[in-house]
């Protein structure tokens, strides 16, 4: 199989969110762009990731109030961050050994995508067909 990188079926220029957002707004903000994880950044790097099943989890916890609870509360710390040209065979493999849901794309120490599960399901039909045309999305649609 030709080597395929993750660029060709990321979602570009995903929604961030800094660690001092509250879990509502994070909740708001999937909600509206049907998406499931937001990197979370301090300075414009990449600092962790939140998930829809983290907020879920924190939000069920008794005492806690979505509206004060900070993402960087319930973020995983140190994301798998990859470059654009990563191969996507490896940074699936690896997303398969860690039993994440989202890779971190970035250049230059920016964030320029996300790489999830969804995007690999894509990426393994569009293979599994023999397309050569890629399926890229912009922020805002599923991830």
């Amino acid at each position: 199989m030709a080597r395929h990188a993750v660029r060709r079926f990321m979602t570009v220029a995903p929604v961030v969110v800094t660690g001092g957002v509250s879990l509502s707004e994070a909740r708001r903000l999937m909600r509206e762009h049907q998406i499931r994880h937001l990197p979370v950044v301090a300075a414009g790097q990449p600092v962790g990731v939140v998930s829809q099943r983290d907020v879920y989890l924190l939000e069920t916890l008794r005492g806690l109030d979505p509206a004060t609870a900070r993402v960087e509360e319930a973020m995983s710390p140190e994301p798998y961050c990859v470059a654009p040209d990563a191969p996507l065979h490896e940074v699936s493999r690896e997303m398969a050994r860690r039993r994440i849901g989202s890779a971190v794309v970035v250049d230059r120490g920016e964030v320029v995508g996300l790489f999830t599960t969804v995007d690999a399901l894509e990426a393994l039909a569009t293979l599994s067909r023999g397309r050569t045309s890629s399926v890229r999305r912009l922020a805002g649609t599923r991830a």
